[in-house]
């Protein structure tokens, strides 16, 4: 099969001073010897951005009316692993140390020591496990022998005693192999808290405006590189009761790095505001460059979805659920890739959770319908996005009207337009179904099932990961120069930041 013109191997570009940003930038405020040099640099930059404009509104409900609490994730309590063997001793006696008539027999290099060790240890406990091992009677005619039956019953406690054994064996390996993991995952949690203040940055603009708050385009005082900084209001959090979803965005952002996610480099706070340093990715959203193309080609729309997947299969490999899935929440890079912005309803859920929140016109019908969910809501989220790249609207929207979307969700009627590829198609009706037996993503294979749909074909997961792709469309941004100009103006805000004062709020939100 001819691959598509933007899957083949990507170009190598000459490199020119001011275009082009370090693959890993470095914090904001470590500086850089000689100034900020750029030249001869390797594209697939992760110095990219953060905008949060929101153009459809997500909502946030917590139903408590007869349904169970939501699902947290427990902390995996690492145990010791308890050995239920004595220690061994050498198969052979050491002839200055061979036993004496007195000594304890376990020493003695016996088969049944190293295989079967005394429980009880001590010469009585021996004596009394081997008397019962040799138990003979004396038959009538006088002869000793062995009593079969009794025989037959010691080997079958043997036996036992050997699988328990092995079973408390495996248990112990198992139980060692998740506190490995524990500590990988815990290892991999960046130290964010509290290692900038506003004194470190510059503010340039605004970026995108949202019901807490607002981002600014900074820019480093230390290394002179570009960042954005997402400001939240604490008494808005509050009022709007999104103190835990604002502390579980920082938390997941915390634990997190990806190609296609937007990477937290640190919080901190004052009297009044919370403050989080990301990415700035200047080509802005996917949701613009959508509404100016109307819909998108079927090579776009897969290499965008693509890379969606490969976002999401990461996430759910750690447990975590995105739930706001959107063209506005994802952001273009200057070379074209994508990134996943805003966590503010991305949660840890290994089972189910039950809360309301997301965007009406991407919510499963699990979700509408006030059900526990888990991770296929994101698949649901995924099919409902590549319907909107490949037709230019949602499936279910109806006047804008909430209520009648989600009477049309729960309908689960769907229209496709003629010109939708039919692998296209038949991946969408695998996406957006109501039965979570048939939903793709949710099935046996995970992720996988999506990845080796016939509409993926021509993916080459691993050199997409690599961003070793050509994007099917670069932003015109000058990289490295803070350019915002994909971004819309704002009206800047007229609070000064940083204002002393006492903080009657700081101590929900521990984590900033």
């Amino acid at each position: 099969m001819h691959a598509l013109g933007f899957l083949r191997r990507k170009r190598t570009r000459d490199g020119h001073p001011g275009h082009s940003t370090p693959s890993n930038p470095t914090s904001p405020v470590t500086p850089t010897a000689g100034g900020f040099d750029q030249s001869a640099v390797p594209r697939g930059s992760r110095s990219s951005a953060a905008s949060h404009s929101t153009h459809r509104s997500s909502v946030a409900i917590t139903h408590e009316n007869n349904r169970p609490a939501e699902a947290v994730a427990g902390q995996q309590q690492q145990q010791q692993p308890m050995n239920t063997l004595s220690p061994q001793q050498p198969p052979y006696a050491v002839a200055q140390n061979s036993p004496s008539p007195g000594s304890d027999p376990q020493n003695v290099p016996r088969i049944s020591n190293l295989i079967n060790p005394p429980q009880n240890g001590g010469q009585a406990g021996y004596e009394q496990h081997q008397g019962n091992q040799g138990a003979q009677y004396t038959s009538s005619n006088g002869g000793v022998t062995s009593n079969p039956a009794q025989l037959q019953q010691q080997q079958a406690q043997q036996q036992q005693q050997q699988q328990q054994q092995q079973t408390e064996q495996t248990q112990q390996e198992q139980q060692q192999q998740q506190a490995q993991q524990v500590g990988a995952v815990q290892s991999e949690v960046r130290v964010t808290k509290g290692k900038y203040s506003l004194a470190d940055f510059e503010l340039l603009r605004t970026l995108g405006t949202g019901s807490f708050g607002r981002v600014h385009l900074v820019q480093s005082r230390h290394n002179h590189r570009f960042y954005a900084i997402k400001v939240l209001k604490k008494a808005q959090v509050v009022k709007m009761k999104q103190v835990e979803h604002t502390n579980d965005e920082r938390r997941m952002l915390g634990e997190v790095k990806h190609p296609f996610l937007i990477t937290l480099w640190g919080t901190f706070q004052d009297a009044r505001n919370l403050y989080m340093v990301m990415d700035f990715v200047e080509g802005g959203e996917l949701f613009s460059l959508l509404r100016r193309s109307g819909r998108f080609p079927n090579p776009v729309a897969k290499f965008y979805a693509a890379e969606v997947t490969l976002a999401l299969e990461y996430l759910h490999s750690r447990n975590i659920i995105y739930r706001d899935l959107k063209p506005e929440n994802l952001l273009l890079d200057r070379h074209g890739h994508l990134k996943i912005t805003d966590f503010g309803f991305a949660k840890r859920v290994p089972d189910k959770t039950w809360t309301l929140c997301g965007t009406p016109d991407y919510l499963a019908p699990e979700v509408v319908s006030n059900k526990g969910y888990n991770k296929s809501v994101d698949w649901w989220s995924l099919g409902i996005l590549i319907y909107e790249m490949l037709c230019g609207y949602t499936p279910f929207w109806d006047s804008g009207s909430p209520m009648k979307i989600y009477e049309n969700i729960l309908r689960g009627r769907v229209k496709y337009p003629a010109y939708i590829n039919p692998d296209a198609q038949d991946l969408l009706e695998r996406l957006i179904t109501a039965d979570l037996t048939k939903r793709l993503g949710n099935l046996y294979g995970g992720s996988q099932d999506v990845k080796n749909h016939p509409w993926f074909a021509e993916v080459t997961w691993d050199r997409l990961a690599r961003k070793d792709i050509d994007a099917p469309y670069s932003p015109p941004v000058r990289a490295g120069a803070g350019d915002a100009s994909q971004f819309d103006r704002y009206p800047e805000e007229a609070e000064q930041y940083g204002q002393p004062g006492h903080d009657e709020l700081g101590y929900l939100f521990q984590d900033f």
